[in-house]
């Protein structure tokens, strides 16, 4: 038989089991269980429902022939978890060298977190075992194109099956009406069981779905030197207006320092230097004042005091 890809727990999905026919089951001694001692698969019945484990996985079906809801490692029941390593027809790599009497080492395998949420999976009294739940042998009518689809089965089962499973998790998905297949999963579920495996290497989060998030981010960090460009190109002409022109001061040369405002500048001066380096285009200002006011400023103020006449002037 074929096995296909894994998927989330709860999701319908198609295994690629192919039987046929209604199998042979037969119980497991001294456990509720059946298996299928004739096929090359892990395929058992317990409490109403047929369980397959295949590439890691637990799958649940209330048909032989699926449609298969795949079941997370915490909700498998324990009697299934507790049926020995001799009855998986079609037993891992990893079952080598465990007792074949014993049950699979499922808290070696699935790690210490599963173990914790399941303390005492593999310890119970034999004495007080339930009875297996009744065979569904209805089913033997429906094989080969008479197999029912999958909206076909909740209603043939309410009418030839009326048992009632025990645990509350197999109610559950006893209840729950078979659909169509599911897509393929993403690989949470599978990255979570190889994280809590002890002794395997953490997987590396760097690829995957990662790149996506990455790709997201890229925009931004494209867009931050851009936003950084803009206030030091609003910033450019200003630091331009305060550099001090070459050869020069950072002062502006129109505009002397407010100590040396309304003094005549002094010949040899730094000022009368700045007034001829000054462009020609400030001569028409000049000129365009009124002749008078140097006359206004080469005459004396009319309160200043009349100089008193030398003595020659006396004498004449």
């Amino acid at each position: 038989m074929l096995f296909g890809t894994c998927a989330p727990a709860g999701a319908q999905v198609s295994i690629g089991i192919n039987l046929g026919a209604y199998p042979d089951l037969v119980a497991v001694p001294g456990y509720p269980v059946y298996y299928a001692p004739r096929l090359d698969s892990n395929f058992f019945f317990y409490d109403g429902l047929y369980w397959v484990y295949a590439q890691d996985s637990w799958y649940a079906s209330s048909w032989y022939d699926g449609p298969w809801e795949m079941v997370a490692p915490e909700s498998v029941p324990l009697f299934v978890l507790r049926v020995p390593v001799r009855y998986y027809r079609q037993p891992p790599g990893y079952f080598g060298g465990w007792s074949p009497e014993a049950p699979p080492r499922w808290g070696e395998h699935w790690g210490r977190n599963w173990e914790q949420r399941r303390s005492g999976w593999d310890r119970w009294d034999r004495a007080s075992a339930p009875a297996p739940a009744p065979l569904p042998t209805y089913q033997r009518e429906y094989s080969g194109e008479r197999y029912p689809r999958a909206d076909q089965q909740l209603a043939l089962r309410n009418q030839n099956y009326h048992y009632q499973p025990r645990e509350a998790a197999v109610r559950e998905q006893f209840q729950h009406p078979p659909a169509q297949a599911a897509p393929p999963a993403a690989p949470q579920r599978q990255a979570q069981i190889e994280r809590d495996r002890p002794g395997t290497p953490r997987p590396d989060i760097r690829g995957g779905n990662t790149r996506v998030a990455e790709s997201a981010v890229a925009p931004a960090r494209a867009e931050a030197p851009a936003r950084a460009e803009a206030p030091a190109r609003a910033e450019a002409p200003a630091r331009a207006e305060a550099q001090p022109p070459p050869g020069g001061h950072a002062a502006d040369a129109t505009h002397p320092p407010q100590a040396e405002r309304g003094r005549p500048p002094q010949p040899g001066s730094a000022g009368a230097e700045d007034r001829k380096g000054r462009p020609e285009a400030a001569a028409p200002q000049r000129e365009s004042q009124p002749s008078h006011s140097r006359e206004q400023t080469d005459r004396p103020p009319a309160s200043a005091p009349a100089q008193a006449p030398r003595g020659d002037e006396r004498d004449h």
